[in-house]
């Protein structure tokens, strides 16, 4: 008899923290969930990890009343089952990392949700120094003179108290990357600490603004890297307003186009847009043939000025003969994550007398939302005829163009709106 299966190794989760609930935002809605070029503000923190070749799995933590605003975030994106947090942002993040107790990662990444501009450069950076230390963040030197007021008190300024040395001192952002077991325990003896404090009357310590102040605590060392100016914390609606600014600016719209065609060969079915569809013959290529995703995989990689299908998948290479076409499409997909950009609107038309594509367009519409990591909104599949004229109204073949609409990094983007 053989024992449990045991669970398979995952090196490094990402876990983003959405779980407060934004009081000095202004609004009702929590800020994570407001909008932020047209998509919720986690959304752009969890794709940016999500997408990131480096990063195995990707868990948020937020609050249970937020469960509908948060599927609408994260809609199009491969994530674990998001955990409950706590009263506290250090509550939230013990309790997802205690969720991911039964993954053991060898690495945890932990980052704000509200910082929506983390870019892969910075992730790798703080990958890197986990290599020779326990934990590492990104953060930036202090620049500005600081000034401490006599108050002592967030948002009441009163009088200069003193002036203080900024040599040496940084500002703390996000991720912050740690080994998984440490940092967990580090976590628990904080728990620990105040629960026995509590027993015999101490006073608590203080709350713990940063995981790196945890770490410390625990006598972890923890590395600097670098981090970026734009990688800002969405805190008010000013904020907001800044991030807005920036990422208009940050970002361009690229569109690009394809078109293939395959003629019919014998066979009993076709595969069109990722489905297999029975037809009385099937259709001659050297891969599976299927016009819709080539001519898609063609449009992305137009759009990215990366070529065609042809030089990244040459016919003359055996390794590709029958391949399933969605290896064409998903590797075009993952060119644009590379590059820092997302896909924002794909549109397939099948132009064919037979088969008949009306009946499975819902399906083929799911497909391609699938392959690429969008939403289904965001995908449109149309079929037409061309009334019996050409070699598809003789029924000798089917073609198909697509569109695909990308936004992307500019090549020399602005800096972070003042």
């Amino acid at each position: 008899m053989t024992g449990p299966v045991a669970p398979a190794v995952t090196s490094t989760v990402a876990l983003v923290v959405a779980a407060g609930r934004g009081s000095r935002f202004g609004t009702g809605l929590p800020k994570q969930y407001a909008a932020l070029g047209g998509r919720p503000l986690l959304g752009h923190s969890l794709e940016a990890f999500a997408r990131h070749p480096r990063i195995d799995r990707v868990k948020a933590v937020i609050h249970p009343d937020d469960r509908a605003l948060y599927e609408r975030a994260a809609a199009g994106l491969d994530l674990l089952e998001p955990a409950a947090g706590g009263a506290t942002r250090q509550d939230s993040v013990r309790r997802g990392l205690e969720s991911l107790e039964s993954l053991a990662p060898a690495a945890v990444l932990i980052h704000d949700g509200a910082r929506p501009f983390v870019d892969a450069a910075v992730i790798d950076r703080v990958l890197d120094a986990l290599a020779s230390a326990p934990g590492a963040i990104a953060a930036l030197p202090v620049t500005d003179t600081l000034k401490r007021s006599e108050t002592g008190k967030r948002g009441q300024a009163g009088h200069i108290a003193a002036t203080l040395e900024r040599a040496g001192l940084w500002r703390a952002q996000t991720p912050q990357g740690f080994r998984f077991a440490e940092i967990l325990a580090a976590h628990r003896a904080i728990i620990h600490g105040a629960a026995h404090g509590a027993v015999h009357g101490a006073a608590a310590g203080p709350e713990l603004t940063d995981d790196a102040a945890v770490a410390e605590r625990a006598g972890l060392a923890v590395a600097l890297v670098e981090g970026t100016p734009h990688n800002i914390k969405v805190t008010t609606r000013d904020d907001l307003l800044r991030a807005e600014r920036w990422l208009a600016g940050a970002y361009e719209t690229r569109v690009g186009q394809g078109f293939d065609v395959h003629r019919f060969a014998p066979g009993d079915h076709v595969m069109l847009c990722g489905l297999r569809v029975p037809h009385e013959a099937g259709l001659k290529g050297h891969s599976d043939a299927d016009v819709g995703l080539h001519a898609l995989t063609d449009a992305i990689l137009g759009a990215l000025g990366a070529g065609d299908i042809g030089v990244h998948f040459p016919p003359s290479d055996a390794r590709w003969k029958d391949a399933d076409s969605a290896v064409f499409l998903t590797h075009a997909r993952d060119l644009v994550a590379t590059r820092g950009g997302r896909i924002a609107h794909v549109d397939v038309t099948l132009v064919c007398e037979r088969p008949r594509i009306g009946a499975r367009r819902v399906a083929m519409v799911a497909r391609l939302a699938e392959l690429l990591g969008i939403e289904a909104e965001r995908v449109s599949v149309k079929a037409t005829t061309t009334e019996g004229l050409g070699f598809t109204g003789r029924g000798e073949g089917i073609a198909a163009q697509a569109t695909a609409t990308l936004s992307l990094p500019t090549l020399n983007p602005p800096g972070p709106a003042a």
